[in-house]
């Protein structure tokens, strides 16, 4: 699936008309030197290495606060002894979070990574419809690819060095782009609260939202032509795969907030309201209006639509 979505990216790089031929073959290099974490570290099934690694740790079973400060001091004193040691991006410690349900870009490494905890559940199951992972699992990956070339990723280069690789114009037409997103998720309001998003500092996760559905959406389509359609979901067999899709990238972001919680998120996080990272991208997709039926000028397919990729 990272493979197929990254190639459907690649071609994004080739249809986008705003990018200059130096900046794109810059970006596909990075596209494709673009390293993976899958699930966990091979090293965390090594007792040996395990073992190793906490030799120094003492913990207390009975007592929580001796244990925490022990388990803070080990930390401590290992960063502090990885000190003038030459840097190694891929070291397993870096990416042995194995148990926790997210996934992530690494700028300084040009990676993603996605740990076993994300990799089940309502994103991702081998044995169920492709539509349904597509949608789900395809949709992160999809926005973790992305980030590598959103309004803070793309100031880093293929090795993960903060260097600027764009030629000015591009850089321009691109920032262009941005603000169609930057104006559009700031004129959302939430109801509860009554407080708009501010556009400006989710526009990264904004643009990786955008980009991930509309990537996995087309990589699935590839999948489909190769492989055949698939068969309907039993029990909401009145729904096409291609609607499927949609149900299962939008279930991903299902949730609930108390008043108080999504005050806090929408002042200060970087990441749009759960409503509003199913609402934004997919009013900004043709395809989705189209495999839903949606009228030209409904609130689900507006006239004006932003892209960035």
């Amino acid at each position: 699936m990272i493979n197929n979505i990254r190639s459907v990216f690649n071609d994004i790089l080739d249809e986008v008309k705003w990018m200059d031929d130096k900046t794109r073959l810059e970006a596909k290099r990075k596209l494709h030197s673009m390293g993976t974490h899958i699930g966990y570290p091979d090293e965390i099934l090594d007792s040996k290495q395990l073992a190793k690694y906490y030799q120094k740790l003492d913990l207390y079973p009975d007592q929580f606060l001796e244990s925490y400060l022990a388990l803070n001091m080990f930390q401590t004193d290992y960063l502090f002894s990885q000190l003038r040691l030459p840097v190694n991006k891929t070291d397993w410690h870096h990416h042995a979070h194995s148990t926790v349900v997210n996934a992530f870009y690494v700028y300084d490494e040009n990676s993603i990574v996605l740990p076993a905890g994300i990799l089940q559940g309502a994103f991702y199951n081998a044995n169920r419809p492709k539509y349904l992972d597509f949608g789900a699992i395809g949709s992160l990956i999809g926005h973790e690819i992305t980030h590598g070339f959103d309004d803070e990723g793309s100031q880093f280069d293929l090795e993960g060095n903060l260097r600027d690789w764009w030629q000015p114009d591009t850089k321009k037409a691109y920032l262009e782009k941005a603000k169609c997103i930057v104006r559009q998720y700031g004129n959302y309001t939430e109801a509860m609260t009554g407080l708009k998003l501010n556009g400006i500092n989710t526009q990264g996760e904004n643009i990786a939202d955008n980009g991930g559905v509309k990537e996995a959406y087309k990589a699935y389509q590839r999948w489909v032509e190769k492989h055949g359609s698939e068969p309907r979901l039993p029990g909401l067999d009145s729904y096409t795969p291609q609607q499927m899709f949609w149900i299962s990238a939008g279930q991903t972001w299902c949730s609930k907030y108390r008043k108080e919680d999504l005050s806090v998120l929408i002042t200060t996080d970087e990441h749009s309201p759960s409503e509003f990272r199913v609402l934004g991208p997919l009013r900004n997709s043709i395809d989705f209006a189209r495999d839903f039926l949606c009228p030209e000028g409904s609130p689900m397919n507006p006239a004006h639509k932003c892209e960035v990729w």
